[in-house]
């Protein structure tokens, strides 16, 4: 597709925002612009064809990406939209991942949108704890949630403001000791069995095979799979660290069978306008694949990664090797598969075997 012979503009279209694709009537264009979008949508209206605004989709195009934070910024009261920039300015010199950007960007126009017109630097420590108690009372957070706000709002008075550490005092909620959620052998192998589309079954199947994070398994690169050493490169995962993973034997042959099909071009799993796969998309594949497979447990695709650990402690695998194949900071975080894993819990006797 010649980019050349296309002009672009962005424009509303059903409410949504949208890029309209202009040339002269040619079936050659038009048959490009099929094959490289084959989404893309004729507007009798805007008598245009046109595509969703989407930063993959300004990616795919070569256009300039849109700034999301000065648009986010207009829906706040002029006093406190300074501040907001402010914030995004100090989070991206602290190369806060995109992630956690993203998290303490909402968590902070959370609060500027309630003070409306009050000047978020004049806040007091006692007007932050009602905001926090309002938080929990009225809007219901959890105790992960409130701790992640708690974070966001800290940052901004000790990072961008320059306020002395814990200017105010603010108890924490403590956080639940809930154990992880998995699926038994048997339940993965039916969760694989039932997903038919070869891309989808990759997805599943890299995240339970290499106990992957779901922005881990869409990140992946072809250049990050060595089939010569059998390992996958982990780039910049949670805490900006890389590792290797085990690339499993199993899965190689589909690896093949779905380059040849799909023939990505830079990550293994990509979206339908190019770029990473989205995450919310992989999600929505393990909720589906769950139903199909008549799976009623109360669990995410994040739960393929705690069931590969819990099924290497089973195997016997040390629990060392399991902190370094997760990319855990503490053994400690690794040590919860022990209460989930009936290794050691099956050779204890009950007394009342013994009466």
């Amino acid at each position: 597709m010649d980019f050349k012979k296309y002009k672009f503009s962005t424009a509303k279209h059903k409410d949504q925002d949208v890029i309209l694709i202009k040339f002269q009537f040619n079936k050659d264009l038009i048959r490009d612009l099929r094959q490289r979008f084959p989404s893309a949508k004729w507007s009798a209206t805007k008598k245009s064809w046109y595509l969703p605004d989407l930063p993959v989709v300004r990616d795919a195009l070569k256009l300039k990406s849109k700034n999301m934070v000065k648009a986010k910024a207009l829906k706040i009261h002029p006093i406190n939209q300074q501040a907001y920039l402010d914030f995004d300015k100090q989070l991206t010199l602290k190369k806060y991942s995109q992630n956690t950007r993203r998290m303490y960007l909402s968590d902070f126009f959370h609060l500027l949108n309630l003070l409306d017109d009050y000047d978020v630097a004049d806040l007091s420590p006692k007007r932050l704890k009602d905001y926090f108690l309002y938080c929990i009372k009225v809007e219901k957070m959890g105790e992960r949630k409130m701790n992640g706000k708690i974070n966001a709002i800290k940052f901004y008075f000790e990072q961008v403001l320059h306020r002395p550490k814990m200017f105010f005092d603010i108890p924490r909620p403590k956080k639940p000791m809930t154990l992880p959620k998995m699926l038994s052998k048997s339940e993965v192998r039916k969760l694989f069995r039932v997903t038919t589309n070869l891309k989808h079954r990759i997805g599943l199947e890299l995240a339970y095979g290499m106990g992957l994070r779901v922005s881990e398994v869409v990140g992946l690169k072809i250049k990050d799979i060595d089939s010569k050493r059998m390992v996958v490169h982990v780039c910049s995962s949670k805490g900006k660290k890389d590792r290797y993973v085990p690339l499993p034997e199993s899965i190689l042959p589909e690896l093949r069978e779905y380059y040849l099909r799909y023939k990505p071009k830079i990550y293994l799993l990509e979206g339908q306008y190019g770029g990473a796969y989205a995450k919310s998309s992989l999600q929505q594949v393990f909720k589906t694949a769950m139903k199909k497979a008549g799976i009623k447990k109360d669990i995410g695709i994040h739960g393929l990664r705690h069931s590969y650990a819990t099924h290497l402690l089973e195997s016997g695998a040390d629990m060392r090797f399991i902190q370094e194949l997760l990319g855990h900071n503490s053994i400690k975080t690794t040590q919860i598969y022990t209460k989930v894993t009936p290794r050691s819990k099956s050779k204890i006797k009950s007394p009342l075997d013994s009466l």
